[in-house]
């Protein structure tokens, strides 16, 4: 039992490598450089891999290679507030402005691609449709269909696993304390990035952001939430 996690050292996709590693024999890691505005969560991606390994020694022995991937041409054809030093805003058809068209459909193939050759069953990611921005590609029905169309591609069975897909973000910190107890909620609040602007100079109750982009929005009222169920 082996898991590929695609792990963008944000707050959902550490939660899901914690759960991969309570979970699988083996664990691989990938993360994708597409010209991300937030380009610091990248900068935070080792330090939270080195802090699994030292603070809980049972996954950092299942723990294996990491891989970061160049997709410089997702940046290229993607004019978005992820990808662009532009105003966050809402579209005409209801999605915000940092929507990143194809790219969750992109990682999820290219992560099959390489759990083929490192011989990987289960692709793990951080998709969620309770507490989301609307993204047409983090629904369930979407990664069902993608997970189909890449066994018939590639005619190799992967499961697309989506543990935070029916969770709130409160729930999403309780799961992060069933599973690593107050040492890993501490990790994620301190050392995780999702804020959209790559703002980590002030750290808040919940963590660092801007606190007000609408990836710290979800983040903060979910920290908050999860601790007025914790008291």
């Amino acid at each position: 039992m082996s898991a590929l996690v695609l792990f963008s050292g944000g707050q959902d996709s550490t939660a899901c490598l914690a759960w991969a590693l309570s979970r699988f024999d083996a664990v691989q890691t990938i993360g994708f450089d597409y010209g991300q505005r937030h380009k610091v969560e990248l900068e935070c991606r080792p330090r939270i891999l080195a802090r699994f390994r030292a603070d809980f020694p049972e996954w950092g022995k299942k723990l294996g290679q990491d891989h970061v991937l160049d997709l410089g041409v997702l940046n290229e054809v993607s004019e978005t507030a992820l990808t662009r030093e532009t105003e966050i805003t809402l579209q005409k058809n209801g999605l915000p402005n940092t929507f990143v068209p194809g790219r969750n459909l992109l990682f999820f193939t290219l992560a099959a691609a390489l759990a083929y050759r490192q011989g990987l069953s289960h692709l793990v990611g951080g998709m969620c449709e309770t507490d989301f921005s609307g993204y047409p590609d983090c629904r369930d029905a979407t990664l069902k269909a993608l997970e189909k169309a890449i066994y018939l591609g590639m005619d190799r069975k992967f499961v697309l696993e989506t543990p935070l897909m029916r969770l709130d973000k409160a729930a999403t910190w309780q799961l992060a304390e069933e599973l690593g107890g107050a040492a890993l909620v501490e990790l994620i609040r301190l050392e995780t990035h999702s804020c959209y602007r790559g703002e980590r100079g002030h750290p808040h109750e919940w963590g660092y952001g801007c606190g007000t982009c609408p990836a710290c929005d979800l983040r903060r009222k979910g920290y908050e939430n999860y601790r007025k169920l914790a008291a």
